[in-house]
């Protein structure tokens, strides 16, 4: 009898230490599962705030580009005034970022940057399809200026056409493009961003990175150049006979008396005698870029938008672009609240 009782003590005893482990096992996998869905959820409101603060940010980088359109239509409207259609780098728009308080210490930052002043690389192809030989030449003469030697002017007229032949021996079609790792068409289109001149046959960051600052990407074609905005590059394409000290001594020129007409422009002294043509040149600008730099809540938006100035003062978004840093490069300028 004895024996008996004690066989089931220890029967007992077994059952409730497997009961204990089942409870111990049980208990650290209700452990686990909540650690598990603590991190989650600490990810998921990391998100969310992250989300919510780069939505603000998006929002108030929309409020100053808000904020720059006010003043390009001011700037309008006070040419209009004095009846000098013309922008130059003396005006306040151009030479600053402005500078905006905001809420806990925030901070936003706009500077509006003139894209008019630059060759436009959908000039080279007309709405026909036809070669725009004057553009074709300039870009060439910049190329030569910068010293890029491995890019031909051509292979950009081959990206830009709606053919798939090559314009000349130094064109580039798809038959370059499908033979890189990855292989790639040619767009056979109007330029979208400056950007994808890294794709033209033959041009390296080095060279990209050189002629990037003289170029625009806009939506039409036929913008013409405005001569008060045109840098010492962009006047040298102009003709091959001018030089980095004719060019330099223009916009020199240009900093006591900006340019009221073209005609002003082509009398300088520096084009004498060199048969200068006028074809797409002029004193006003019709295309801006807004550039924005949000740093609020310790983290930063950026935000570049593409301005349509008409002549009646109408202000159109052309494009929107919130992946290009580092774009806040001139002087800045505080703006009250008031």
């Amino acid at each position: 009898m004895i024996g008996l009782i004690r066989r089931q003590r220890s029967r007992f005893r077994g059952e409730r230490g497997m009961a204990l482990i089942m409870v111990l096992l049980s208990m650290a996998l209700i452990v686990m599962m909540a650690a598990g869905m603590v991190k989650q959820q600490s990810v998921r409101i990391f998100r969310a705030g992250h989300f919510l603060a780069q939505t603000q940010g998006y929002n108030v980088a929309l409020g100053t580009e808000a904020f720059a359109k006010q003043v390009l239509f001011q700037d309008l409207k006070t040419d209009r005034e004095n009846n000098e259609l013309v922008d130059s780098p003396d005006e306040a728009w151009w030479r600053y970022a402005a500078v905006l308080p905001l809420d806990d210490g925030g901070v936003a930052e706009v500077q509006v940057d003139d894209l008019s002043g630059r060759i436009n690389l959908n000039d080279l192809v007309g709405p026909t399809g036809a070669v725009n030989q004057v553009t074709r030449e300039r870009l060439m003469r910049l190329l030569m200026v910068l010293g890029i030697t491995d890019v031909h002017v051509d292979a950009l007229v081959d990206w830009v056409d709606p053919d798939e032949e090559p314009v000349s021996a130094y064109g580039a079609e798809d038959g370059q493009y499908l033979m890189k790792d990855p292989p790639y068409r040619a767009a056979n289109q109007p330029f979208v961003s400056v950007t994808e001149l890294r794709l033209i046959e033959g041009m390296t960051e080095e060279a990209y990175q050189l002629i990037r600052p003289y170029v625009a990407a806009l939506p039409v074609s036929g913008t013409g150049i405005n001569v008060n905005m045109a840098s010492v590059p962009v006047i040298r394409s102009l003709h091959q006979q001018i030089t980095d000290q004719q060019a330099n001594a223009v916009v020199e020129r240009r900093k006591e008396q900006r340019f009221l007409t073209t005609g002003d422009f082509m009398a300088l002294p520096e084009f004498a005698g060199l048969g200068l043509r006028p074809d797409g040149l002029k004193v006003r600008s019709e295309f801006f870029e807004v550039v924005s730099r949000i740093t609020w809540n310790d983290r930063v938006t950026n935000l570049v938008s593409t301005l349509y100035r008409s002549s009646e003062g109408e202000l159109l978004v052309v494009r929107r672009d919130t992946g290009q840093k580092h774009r806040i490069t001139k002087e800045p300028y505080g703006v009250s609240e008031e």
